[in-house]
């Protein structure tokens, strides 16, 4: 078999075959959704993604003979590099991700050049793989290939995971996702514990209201860096990811299924959930033109039926632990549950990630009796030599 060999991506015909090569590594994958390509062109494009903006970024491409079979990213997030060790990345981590490969030799050959990539910008170690930024594709998928993922979460081949590990890598991070049936009605202990809520006059949960958009959004980024500023793998988020963000969310943003929670007045926890865009996307093969952005705005504009997947949620550090923090948690999955189910007809109902050493989190998720659907995990290796 012919060596492989890897090069930097030079030019924007390079970065569009970097983009297409996972629609036909992954074509034959039936659990694989294929993203919009606007959106997979935009996560790579210095122009469009505000990660670049405090990132060094170099994507590579494999060919053999002359055929392109695989493609990495290698990344410094400079905010990551400022984060304490003990929380996962810190001084010297950099990161590799946005992993395709046709065969094992491919796999190796991608992960080696990323790795001389990073020790040549100074790195130390390596957390990987992470696509591009910790709050868009974290991990390897290592359980649950045998079903679709929901919105915003990644899809891989189960072959890669023997790949990566045969290349020193060791798991530094679990993620959970929790998959529950959302019409079923929670336990009667998790009942009481909301009716309780209810009744407590020091306790409201809202809506959130789409007409202030940008208010609500900075809000709930101000819970959210507060919440989880103690977590592993916490970065912070820049204004200009949030403003890039909120655009690319806005249209999915349906007020009753985002909820904040308040306390004596004040805002102190926050659930975001979201309608299952994979299902058109799915439909649509991921190409809005010629028709697709038809089907597309069409399901937008009133999601039926429509899962749900719950990717955000956070209650403010100094309630951590408490037993007002369960409730509100409950409380919000359970307004946003009746409004999933009424409104827009949701069968399914997927809660995560979750890390799997978050003990509040995974025993709100087991409570209402979800069960782990599927795992990624984040790896980790020195980069000593």
């Amino acid at each position: 078999m012919a060596s492989v060999t890897v090069s930097p991506v030079a030019d924007r015909a390079e970065r569009k075959q970097f983009v297409d090569l996972a629609y036909r590594l992954n074509a034959d994958d039936p659990n694989w959704i294929p993203p919009l390509r606007s959106e997979a062109a935009a996560l790579v494009d210095p122009a469009k993604n505000p990660f670049f903006q405090h990132a060094d970024v170099q994507l590579f491409l494999a060919r053999r003979d002359g055929r392109i079979v695989g493609r990495i990213s290698a990344h410094i997030d400079r905010v990551a590099l400022d984060m304490p060790p003990e929380q996962g990345f810190g001084p010297g981590c950099g990161q590799w991700g946005l992993l395709e490969a046709e065969d094992e030799a491919v796999c190796t050959a991608l992960i080696a050049r990323a790795e001389e990539w990073l020790r040549g910008k100074g790195m130390t170690r390596v957390l990987a793989p992470i696509s591009l930024s910790i709050w868009e594709e974290p991990g390897l998928l290592t359980m649950g290939h045998d079903h679709s993922p929901m919105v915003m979460m990644g899809h891989h081949k189960a072959h890669y995971q023997p790949w990566v590990e045969g290349q020193g890598y060791e798991a530094a991070k679990m993620l959970r996702t929790y998959d529950l049936d959302v019409r079923v009605e929670y336990p009667k202990l998790i009942q009481r514990i909301i009716s309780s809520g209810e009744k407590n006059d020091k306790i409201r949960i809202r809506k959130v209201d789409k007409s202030r958009f940008d208010e609500e959004a900075a809000l709930i980024l101000d819970i959210l860096n507060d919440a989880w500023s103690g977590n592993w793998g916490f970065v912070p988020i820049t204004d200009a990811e949030v403003e890039h963000t909120g655009k690319k969310l806005k249209p999915l943003v349906f007020e009753d299924l985002i909820r904040i929670a308040e306390y004596e007045g004040k805002p102190v926890a926050f659930m975001m959930t979201l309608p299952n865009l994979n299902r058109p996307i799915r439909e649509i093969g991921g190409r809005l033109f010629p028709f697709g952005w038809i089907k597309l705005l069409r399901w937008l504009r009133k999601p039926y039926p429509a899962d749900m997947r719950v990717p955000l949620m956070g209650v403010r550090k100094h309630l951590q632990s408490s037993r007002l923090a369960s409730q509100l948690a409950f409380m919000m999955i359970e307004y946003i549950r009746r409004a999933a189910v009424t409104e827009y007809g949701a069968v399914r109902g997927e809660i995560g990630w979750i890390l799997d050493d978050n003990q509040g989190m995974n025993a709100i998720a087991e409570a209402i009796d979800a069960r782990v659907n599927r795992e990624y995990t984040i790896y980790g290796k020195s980069l000593a030599q």
